[in-house]
């Protein structure tokens, strides 16, 4: 059955990519904290609570994360001059160096594993990848 085939193949991709960004990150960075950094790179500053929808977690595991993210000089938070309850959330020159670095580890590992397959395949996977997440 395709659907077994297809469920068996993700949960491969899924882990053998999940490993190698753990190893390459660490110590200084995970997986969840680097897609942390690159959402707020593009939309900063941000609002703890505007993570939720890009994220699935939980507002406990948000408020977790950006502590440990901010003992690690990765964020900063601040505080909102004209309302004290809003905190902002932005990346730190750390922090953005570790996305960097994060990011171009992670798109050296797909590239490696697209250049396995033509351009024209690449090209088709993306759009046949997109119909399925759509």
């Amino acid at each position: 059955m395709v659907s077994s085939e297809f469920a068996r193949l993700w949960m491969k991709i899924s882990k053998d990519w999940k490993s190698h960004l753990e190893d390459g990150l660490s110590p200084a960075l995970t997986e969840g904290q680097l897609n942390v950094l690159e959402l707020l790179l593009q939309h900063q500053p941000m609002k703890p609570s505007d993570l939720l929808a890009y994220l699935t977690t939980t507002p406990a595991a948000i408020t977790t994360l950006l502590d440990r993210m901010e003992r690690g000089g990765l964020v900063a938070r601040s505080r909102d001059d004209g309302d004290r309850r809003i905190v902002w959330v932005t990346v730190t020159e750390k922090g953005e160096a570790e996305a960097r670095r994060g990011l171009a580890l992670r798109d050296a590992y797909i590239t490696e594993a697209l250049d396995k397959i033509s351009s024209h395949n690449q090209q088709l996977l993306v759009y046949l990848l997109g119909k399925v997440a759509n």
